[in-house]
């Protein structure tokens, strides 16, 4: 297209000076062959002059008008012809963004709809919130499709949480009691927990102590522990392990559910 466009432009400026040229030559004609009225002989007679001769630069020049006109037209058509190449372009091009712009937001909105801001604990001990990700594990039904929520809730949750055949290494909520922590939370039955907060007790061991031999004290930490292919007993042991928060905060869950 771009080669196209080019020659297109060599074209323009080629017609632009043949015409020029056709016009200085048709000028420089009639400048050096401008007849007279009349004509001298070697007797000093005045004659009339002949009437071809004053034919011959009219039809030239008649001519010439032609081929500048002619030339003009092939010369605005060519201008037509690039002027509609560049609007194709530009709206080819227009056309291009706006589909990266709409790719780019289907993709923003799929990973907004399966990820959730939890309390992530970072290595020096602080708990900041961040954005995770969790790859959908629920097919949804014809227009419904499945997304990524969080709740908090006090304990107990006043929910029974079970793993079906059906859904191998997913935990399900198959019940729950009527105005439980777990419901006002928004928790729902068929609601698959994707993760949860779990507190774990560890030995803190100031310097000090490590070179009078001493035994450390214990520091409680809580994380997010992912529920996926883990066993069932080990995700309730870490939804129970939330009492030990010395802070007394809610548990937090990642449900995944059919909306």
């Amino acid at each position: 297209m771009m080669m196209r466009l080019f020659l297109l432009t060599i074209t323009i400026a080629a017609i632009q000076n043949e015409y020029v040229s056709c016009f200085v030559q048709n000028n420089s004609f009639l400048a050096t062959s401008n007849p007279s009225t009349s004509r001298s002989t070697s007797t000093g007679q005045i004659l009339p002059s002949s009437s071809s001769s004053t034919k011959i630069p009219t039809l030239l020049a008649r001519n010439d008008s032609n081929d500048a006109e002619n030339l003009l037209k092939q010369v605005q058509k060519l201008r037509e012809e690039v002027n509609q190449f560049e609007q194709a372009k530009d709206d080819k091009l227009k056309e291009e963004q706006r589909a990266r712009k709409e790719i780019n937001k289907q993709k923003q909105d799929e990973y907004i709809r399966f990820s959730a801001e939890v309390p992530i604990l970072k290595g020096d001990g602080s708990e900041v919130m961040e954005r995770v990700q969790f790859l959908p594990r629920l097919k949804g039904k014809g227009n419904k499709k499945s997304k990524i929520l969080t709740v908090q809730a006090p304990l107990p949750l006043g929910i029974i949480l079970g793993q079906s055949d059906e859904l191998p290494g997913l935990t399900t909520v198959d019940e729950i009691a009527e105005e439980s922590n777990g419901a006002v939370a928004g928790v729902k039955v068929g609601d698959i927990v994707r993760a949860c907060t779990a507190c774990q007790v560890s030995m803190e061991m100031p310097t000090w102590q490590l070179m009078a031999g001493g035994i450390g004290r214990p520091k409680t930490s809580r994380m997010m522990f992912s529920t996926d292919g883990r066993p069932f007993e080990e995700v309730m042991d870490a939804l129970v392990s939330n009492q030990m928060d010395p802070s007394g905060r809610p548990v937090w869950l990642v449900l995944e559910r059919i909306e």
